[in-house]
């Protein structure tokens, strides 16, 4: 049986590791050929280990290794010129883009609104939202040119509907994501170009696995893996204290193929119920 994307494209930011690999090998066993970019460098503010080059070319690996073709590059959500230049370069490689997954993002420290420096502001909206605005921006001429429609899928979070305190940051970025989704699914609806946004809960990534997260949840200082899990499964409808990557790109591939043909404007939570605590 041909698989759920066969012989499409996409392409997919922050593709070096956690959700946008997983979202690069879940199209790829379904059949999609990808255009993988991710920063592979530290990000000021995030708390997050960086993403290497090492990661991007495991990535890349693994793509081939299903079969798939891929073209991986190192480029900043941040520069347009960059992201741009990338998809033409994938395109002119592989032939069309029917996907795209706006996935790359931080997370920052988490901080008090009246304590939240000036850059470190300035950066989060520049990556999660600007940037990814970039990211369709660089993509919609290659999919309005084709004439096949397309999905575009815009990763924002459970964030993006509801507030976290000390996050301010982050969710008026993820928020900002919601507002864009819904105008390009109006702009774009008369191409059959659908656009949707997904709204993770925490996902089992290096993004939560760190000390300021587990101190952020758990409402101490040195809060242990145990203790977060124990808080974080507090905030969810159903009992576990986070999701897997696979089940964001499991969400994700229904909205790229055509058992969502006509599903644009969404906003799709994978929270484990989170958004209505």
């Amino acid at each position: 049986m041909a698989g759920r994307v066969e012989g499409k494209v996409a392409f997919i930011t922050g593709a070096a590791r956690g959700q946008g690999r997983s979202h690069a090998l879940r199209l790829a066993q379904e059949g999609a050929d990808i255009i993988a970019i991710d920063v592979c460098r530290r990000v000021p503010y995030e708390v997050s280990a960086a993403a290497t080059e090492e990661d991007l070319a495991e990535t890349e690996r693994q793509v081939k290794g299903l079969g798939r073709r891929i073209v991986a590059k190192q480029a900043d959500v941040r520069d347009f010129d960059a992201v741009k230049a990338a998809v033409e370069e994938g395109v002119s490689i592989l032939g069309r883009l029917d996907i795209v997954s706006a996935n790359a993002g931080v997370v920052g420290t988490p901080t008090t609104t009246e304590s939240l420096p000036e850059d470190e502001w300035r950066t989060m909206i520049d990556i999660n939202l600007t940037g990814v605005w970039h990211t369709v921006k660089a993509a919609i001429p290659s999919l309005k040119n084709a004439g096949r429609g397309g999905s575009i899928i815009l990763t924002s979070s459970v964030a993006g509907l509801r507030g976290y305190a000390n996050m301010a940051h982050y969710v008026s970025a993820k928020h900002g994501v919601v507002g864009l989704t819904r105008t390009l699914a109006m702009e774009l609806a008369a191409d059959s170009i659908r656009v949707n946004s997904l709204h993770p809960t925490q996902v089992n990534t290096d993004m939560i696995h760190n000390q300021p997260i587990y101190d952020l949840f758990a409402g101490k200082q040195g809060a242990t893996k145990a203790e977060f899990a124990a808080a974080s499964s507090r905030l969810q409808m159903l009992p576990v204290p986070w999701v897997e990557p696979v089940d964001i790109s499991n969400a994700l591939l229904f909205l790229a193929s055509d058992e969502a043909r006509y599903i644009t404007g969404a906003a799709l939570a994978i929270d484990a119920g989170s958004s209505l605590l």
